[in-house]
């Protein structure tokens, strides 16, 4: 069994902006597996679905961003599983929108739900999968908060979509075969082709800067 929590804030006010991208893959996610995250279960919305004949239950927290830990921990807890059936799904300033990245330990990074579920786990060895949301000159604070707009909203929809197919290799391959999947840089239109020598490789974590909100 594996669990799949993708962090976001809940309530109508939040919905579909850049700290809730999170939520939206797992939604995505439960659509394309063809079930519903409803049921109220350890202070998270949760659903379960197969993939390739693995069972996976889906979680949204309803804590707040900051305190995600105590869901996924009473989750964890009560499907008795480890560190190593958990993936963390979150958005991240430090990668510009459209990005994708998987890593398989490290620090949290500034993003205090994956922040929080490190100190109640006690340890960094989690799997997470981080979505760009872009870093603004001003504002974080209004920046996560605020609703995903324009060209960057085509950028994060493709994200999603990269997030949800990187999230069933997962289950199904393993961490380091997501990783060497999908953590390429999007191509631009104007962008050659890469080789295999110049794709992004599975690599050690890197710990990342501290100042997301």
């Amino acid at each position: 069994m594996k669990l799949i929590v993708g962090l976001g804030n809940p309530g109508i006010e939040y919905a579909h902006t850049r700290h809730n991208i999170g939520f939206m893959v797992v939604d995505s996610l439960a659509r394309e597996l063809g079930t519903d995250i409803n049921k109220n279960q350890h202070k998270a919305l949760v659903g379960q679905a197969s993939i390739g004949g693995e069972k996976v239950i889906l979680a949204k927290p309803q804590t707040y961003m900051n305190l995600s830990g105590q869901a996924v921990v009473a989750l964890m807890n009560w499907y008795k599983l480890t560190p190593e059936d958990l993936l963390v799904i979150a958005d991240d300033m430090d990668l510009p929108p459209g990005r994708l990245r998987i890593r398989k330990k490290g620090s949290d990074g500034g993003q205090k739900g994956l922040r929080n579920i490190i100190e109640l786990l006690g340890t960094q060895e989690i799997t997470r999968m981080r979505l760009g949301i872009g870093r603004p000159e001003h504002g974080a604070v209004d920046h996560v908060l605020g609703k995903i707009t324009g060209t960057e909203a085509e950028l994060i929809s493709s994200a999603i979509a990269a997030a949800v197919e990187a999230a069933k290799v997962w289950v199904l391959e393993g961490t380091d075969k997501a990783m060497n999947r999908f953590n390429q840089k999007p191509k631009s239109p104007k962008e050659k082709p890469k080789t295999e020598g110049d794709k992004e490789k599975a690599e050690p974590e890197a710990p990342l800067q501290k100042n997301n909100p």
